[in-house]
């Protein structure tokens, strides 16, 4: 979709509608004996006019946006994960060695968080109120934050957009959001669930829609969050096994507006996104799936063919995102490359999209996800610094995740008025998506940023 931007055909519809008028009815003025009505004419010029300017699409601005960050007493390092894995007794010997050497490598600090149950001895798994207090934490915590940054009355919201990918309670947390805040009647609250960490992606994509299409949402408050407590793989599957060392607590909110009289006080402007869907392909749908294990278990299996399912389509979305973005030089080297490796024989290399953007957010699904965006869009170490120092101090977060690098981002104050940003993830399905950003203001640490207290700190060497 297309934001901010001219519609192709009614551009060239009214373009040549208006030019067309204008020159005869200067025609017209010039020749009064002309058999052509002047005053039909500018009539005319003035409707194709109208019609010019009412194909335009309302521009959709990023008011502002808050991360959730847990209290110091949620935060789980190597020794809370070791003593809950071994307090519950419900993992095999070779299980507890596994999933030891995969949090080791997995680029995952002392600093991230857990949800309340980890920290709790009574039981072994987590209840229904343990995951309905994980999302009450984050989304309560994350949406004061930002409803108290934009001074915006809760009951100006017009429409919200909640997305949990594996937590969906009922009444829905969408509900839950109406109820805790008091919002209108007539809100057009919508839950995602089951689309995984490109939901973050989404969410924004179906938010900016009503935006644009509807007279009568102003403001869409989008909520970003998911939930482990339920979650949590208690077999001896080892693909199951690797959710349990790299997902961790977040939760983000963001408050989108359409309102022109509010851009002086937006972060950002939403130009274009993209979502690319590849659940045709067997193996890609397959690639992370939730299901039971041969115990009865059930858990979220992440295939060998997860990183390999990944790069491809990828290298299939940017097919699409590319001619959009990059600039003209950029397209003709590629262009160009593409028809010396077909006569070679070889794989064309991926274009240069640092060429279109200043800033990129990318998918900190774990660590072999990074290095696979690494390797396929040939970035340098700097530009994926922030997903490799995200992984590091929050893990993976699912659909959250982007959020918390442009959170970092701000922190390091790196943002300038007029950059571009790409925001980019992967989900379930499988499923790619895109959000390009602009700038409207240079950046700085807000109160709640999550990097607040350790910004400094970062980048760390020993990811």
């Amino acid at each position: 979709m297309r934001i901010a931007c001219l519609q192709p055909i009614k551009i060239l519809q009214s373009s040549f509608l208006f030019l067309a008028t204008l020159y005869f009815t200067i025609s017209a003025s010039r020749n009064p004996s002309s058999t052509l009505s002047f005053p039909l004419l500018f009539s005319v010029s003035i409707s194709a006019l109208f019609l010019f300017f009412s194909s335009r699409r309302k521009p959709v601005l990023l008011l502002d946006y808050s991360c959730y960050k847990p209290g110091p007493e949620r935060k789980c390092p190597y020794a809370v994960c070791e003593r809950f894995v071994l307090g519950r007794q419900c993992f095999s010997t070779e299980s507890q060695e596994f999933m030891r050497r995969i949090y080791l490598k997995s680029g995952l600090g002392d600093e991230t968080y857990a949800p309340p149950f980890v920290f709790e001895t009574e039981d072994s798994r987590a209840k229904l109120d343990s995951a309905m207090q994980e999302a009450q934490e984050g989304i309560f915590s994350s949406v004061d934050s930002l409803l108290a940054k934009t001074k915006v009355d809760p009951r100006l919201i017009d429409a919200v957009v909640v997305t949990c990918g594996s937590f969906s309670p009922s009444p829905s947390l969408s509900s839950l959001i109406v109820n805790r805040y008091g919002l209108k009647e007539d809100i057009k609250a919508y839950n995602l669930s089951g689309m995984g960490c490109s939901s973050g992606i989404i969410s924004v994509d179906l938010a900016a829609t009503l935006l644009q299409n509807n007279a009568k949402v102003k403001y869409a408050l989008v909520v970003v969050t998911e939930s482990i407590s339920l979650n949590w793989y208690f077999g001896d599957n080892r693909s199951m096994l690797v959710t349990n060392c790299i997902f961790r607590v977040g939760c983000a909110a963001a408050l989108l507006t359409n309102d022109l009289s509010r851009r002086a006080d937006a972060k950002m402007q939403l130009l274009y996104s993209l979502r690319t869907h590849h659940g045709s392909n067997d193996r890609a749908y397959r690639a992370a799936f939730q299901e039971e294990d041969d115990e009865g278990n059930t858990g979220i299996s992440l295939t060998k063919d997860l990183i390999p399912v990944a790069g491809k389509n990828l290298y299939d979305h940017i097919k699409k995102l590319g001619p959009v973005v990059l600039p003209l030089s950029e397209l003709l080297s590629y262009c160009y490359s593409k028809v010396t490796s077909s006569l070679a024989g070889t794989k064309p290399k991926a274009p240069d999209f640092t060429t279109a953007f200043e800033h990129v957010c990318i998918h900190t699904g774990g660590k072999a996800v990074i290095e696979q965006v690494e390797r396929v869009l040939r970035l340098r170490d700097e530009v994926t610094e922030p997903a490799k120092m995200c992984l590091h101090r929050f893990g993976n977060t699912s659909s959250s995740l982007v959020w918390y690098e442009l959170a970092y981002f701000e922190g390091k104050k790196r943002i300038r008025k007029g950059d571009r940003l790409w925001m980019l993830a992967f989900g379930t399905g499988f499923k790619v998506g895109s959000l390009v950003w602009k700038s409207l203001r240079d950046s700085s640490m807000d109160d709640d940023n999550p990097w607040s207290d350790c910004i400094d700190s970062y980048p760390v060497t020993s990811w």
